[in-house]
Protein backbone atom coordinates (compact mmCIF):
# COMPACT_ATOMS: atom_id res chain seq x y z
CA UNK A 1 0.00 0.00 0.00
CA UNK A 2 1.32 3.44 -0.86
CA UNK A 3 2.02 5.92 1.92
CA UNK A 4 -1.28 7.42 3.05
CA UNK A 5 0.01 9.25 6.11
CA UNK A 6 0.77 12.96 6.48
CA UNK A 7 0.69 14.13 2.89
CA UNK A 8 2.76 17.26 2.41
CA UNK A 9 -0.16 19.29 1.04
CA UNK A 10 -1.94 18.97 4.42
CA UNK A 11 1.09 19.93 6.53
CA UNK A 12 0.19 23.59 7.08
CA UNK A 13 -3.41 22.72 7.98
CA UNK A 14 -2.23 20.08 10.47
CA UNK A 15 0.08 22.62 12.11
CA UNK A 16 -2.72 25.17 12.28
CA UNK A 17 -5.07 22.65 13.90
CA UNK A 18 -2.43 21.65 16.45
CA UNK A 19 -2.06 25.30 17.46
CA UNK A 20 -5.82 25.77 17.85
CA UNK A 21 -7.03 22.65 19.64
CA UNK A 22 -10.58 22.75 20.94
CA UNK A 23 -10.90 22.66 24.75
CA UNK A 24 -11.98 19.01 24.54
CA UNK A 25 -9.00 18.10 22.31
CA UNK A 26 -6.59 19.92 24.63
CA UNK A 27 -8.01 18.11 27.66
CA UNK A 28 -7.81 14.66 26.09
CA UNK A 29 -4.33 15.38 24.74
CA UNK A 30 -3.09 15.89 28.33
CA UNK A 31 -3.90 12.21 28.94
CA UNK A 32 -2.67 10.82 25.62
CA UNK A 33 0.62 12.65 25.10
CA UNK A 34 4.02 11.28 26.15
CA UNK A 35 2.84 7.66 26.06
CA UNK A 36 0.82 8.13 29.25
CA UNK A 37 -1.95 5.74 28.24
CA UNK A 38 -0.50 2.23 28.63
CA UNK A 39 2.69 3.27 26.82
CA UNK A 40 0.92 3.94 23.51
CA UNK A 41 2.17 6.81 21.37
CA UNK A 42 -0.56 9.07 20.05
CA UNK A 43 -0.26 11.82 17.46
CA UNK A 44 -2.65 14.74 17.28
CA UNK A 45 -4.01 16.20 14.05
CA UNK A 46 -2.49 13.42 11.96
CA UNK A 47 -3.54 12.99 8.36
CA UNK A 48 -4.60 9.72 6.80
CA UNK A 49 -5.29 9.99 3.11
CA UNK A 50 -7.18 13.24 2.56
CA UNK A 51 -8.47 13.38 6.14
CA UNK A 52 -6.99 14.97 9.24
CA UNK A 53 -7.95 12.96 12.32
CA UNK A 54 -7.95 14.30 15.86
CA UNK A 55 -5.74 11.59 17.41
CA UNK A 56 -3.96 8.59 15.92
CA UNK A 57 -2.15 5.63 17.50
CA UNK A 58 -0.13 3.78 14.87
CA UNK A 59 0.64 0.70 16.99
CA UNK A 60 -3.10 0.10 17.46
CA UNK A 61 -4.29 1.39 14.07
CA UNK A 62 -6.65 3.46 16.20
CA UNK A 63 -8.20 6.83 15.38
CA UNK A 64 -9.93 8.91 18.07
CA UNK A 65 -12.38 11.56 16.91
CA UNK A 66 -14.04 14.20 19.11
CA UNK A 67 -17.37 15.57 17.97
CA UNK A 68 -18.76 18.97 18.92
CA UNK A 69 -22.07 20.60 18.08
CA UNK A 70 -21.16 20.96 14.38
CA UNK A 71 -21.36 17.16 14.06
CA UNK A 72 -25.09 17.27 14.85
CA UNK A 73 -25.77 18.83 11.44
CA UNK A 74 -27.30 16.30 9.01
CA UNK A 75 -24.83 17.06 6.20
CA UNK A 76 -21.91 16.79 8.61
CA UNK A 77 -23.21 13.46 9.91
CA UNK A 78 -23.31 12.11 6.36
CA UNK A 79 -19.74 13.33 5.74
CA UNK A 80 -18.58 11.78 9.04
CA UNK A 81 -20.24 8.47 8.15
CA UNK A 82 -18.61 8.36 4.71
CA UNK A 83 -15.26 9.33 6.18
CA UNK A 84 -15.52 6.64 8.87
CA UNK A 85 -16.38 4.00 6.26
CA UNK A 86 -13.39 4.95 4.12
CA UNK A 87 -10.98 4.91 7.05
CA UNK A 88 -12.35 1.61 8.36
CA UNK A 89 -11.98 0.23 4.84
CA UNK A 90 -8.26 0.96 5.15
CA UNK A 91 -8.14 -1.10 8.35
CA UNK A 92 -8.39 1.63 10.97
CA UNK A 93 -10.51 1.43 14.11
CA UNK A 94 -12.46 4.65 14.66
CA UNK A 95 -13.71 5.64 18.11
CA UNK A 96 -15.85 8.76 18.44
CA UNK A 97 -16.68 10.75 21.58
CA UNK A 98 -18.83 13.80 22.08
CA UNK A 99 -16.84 16.74 23.39
CA UNK A 100 -18.96 16.98 26.54
CA UNK A 101 -18.01 13.43 27.51
CA UNK A 102 -14.36 14.48 27.77
CA UNK A 103 -15.33 16.91 30.54
CA UNK A 104 -18.02 14.81 32.19
CA UNK A 105 -16.33 11.40 32.25
CA UNK A 106 -12.67 11.46 31.20
CA UNK A 107 -11.96 8.20 33.03
CA UNK A 108 -14.73 6.47 31.08
CA UNK A 109 -13.32 7.86 27.82
CA UNK A 110 -9.81 6.64 28.66
CA UNK A 111 -11.17 3.21 29.60
CA UNK A 112 -13.04 2.99 26.29
CA UNK A 113 -9.83 3.87 24.43
CA UNK A 114 -7.86 1.25 26.41
CA UNK A 115 -10.53 -1.33 25.53
CA UNK A 116 -9.54 -0.95 21.87
CA UNK A 117 -5.86 -1.78 22.53
CA UNK A 118 -4.55 -5.14 21.41
CA UNK A 119 -3.03 -6.69 24.52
Amino acid sequence: MKNIHNHKYLEERRKELRKTLTPAEATLWKYLQKKQLKGRKFRRQHSVGNYIVDFYCASENLIIELDGAIHLDFARQNYDHERTQQLEGLGFIIVRFENKLIFENIEGVLEEIRNHFKE
